[in-house]
């Protein structure tokens, strides 16, 4: 029988439960396929073209040197995970390195190719690969440096698994760079204004957030790790922990981005950067 009414895309369910890596894999690659193009208009402007920004808070490679000083990244190959448009491969570029590129969304890298073809003559202007972070698509000691700002690990259920992988494809004496949501965001809700600044939830409940279907399937998924978690896993992953960084909010910065807002920033931290190194 006919009818003209519309059936209308139901909201995802926001819910807390087990998840695997398949199924964070596939909803995430999912997840940034569909809101890569939003991501990009809405915060393009403030990652710029070639920009190493680390984080919300808006640390900038340029001051932070947490990767080390400018001047000696050139000749460098280095590996950025969970890349996104590459903005922060084009500024490691800038600097004489050699960056790859590397994201799980196709739609995200065809923002990298946007970019990067607005060259004169029109080709990419550094390699893209798209793959998962658990499978590197490298041989073992490719790279001199990885790095991934906010990229991968806040979304795989085993981020140890990923620290071998990046540990393999390291040379000997290679740092291993991360930001990560701050842990202790975790027992708050993810608003920027003062509802987010009264504890909700457990700091120490690691189930996972998971945005579902009407079906139950992920549609969306982001792990939680504690501080010490992180540090046990980076231990785990064959890396050694040299500094961890919790960029303070600057005044200059007056951007809302999510959770993240000056309001919060000045009481709580938003971010956590592991330094790392490959012995």
């Amino acid at each position: 029988m006919a009818t003209d009414m519309m059936i209308q895309e139901q909201e995802p369910e926001a819910t807390r439960r087990d998840t695997g890596e398949t199924e964070s894999s596939r909803a995430n690659r999912g997840w940034w396929d569909r809101n890569a193009d939003d991501y990009q208009i809405e915060h393009g402007t403030f990652l710029g073209d070639d920009r190493f920004v680390w984080c919300p808070e808006g640390l900038d490679e340029v001051e932070a040197e947490l990767l080390g000083p400018p001047e000696s990244l050139r000749g460098l190959d280095v590996l950025e995970i969970g890349a996104g448009a590459a903005q922060c491969s084009r500024w490691l570029a800038g600097q004489g390195a050699r960056p790859v590129a590397l994201d799980i969304s196709h739609r995200q890298l065809q923002h990298a190719l946007r970019i990067g073809q607005d060259r004169a003559d029109g080709t990419p202007d550094l390699p893209l690969v798209a793959a998962d972070a658990g499978a590197l698509p490298f041989l073992d000691g490719s790279f001199d440096l990885a790095c991934s700002a906010y990229g991968a690990i806040p979304f795989v259920a085993d981020p140890v698994a990923v620290f071998r992988e990046v540990h393999r494809v390291l040379r000997p004496g290679g740092r291993w760079v991360f930001s990560v949501t701050h842990p202790v965001r975790w027992a708050f809700p993810d608003e920027p204004g003062p509802e987010g600044l009264t504890a909700s939830s457990s700091y120490f409940d690691r189930t996972p957030y998971v945005e579902q279907d009407e079906k139950g399937e992920a549609v969306y998924v982001e792990h939680h790790r504690t501080l010490g978690d992180r540090v046990r896993d980076v231990i785990a992953g064959g890396f050694r922990l040299v500094d961890l960084v919790e960029p303070e909010w600057p005044e200059w910065n007056s951007q809302v981005w999510g959770g993240w807002s000056p309001l919060r920033g000045k009481l709580l931290p938003g971010t956590a950067i592991f330094v790392c190194v490959r012995d």
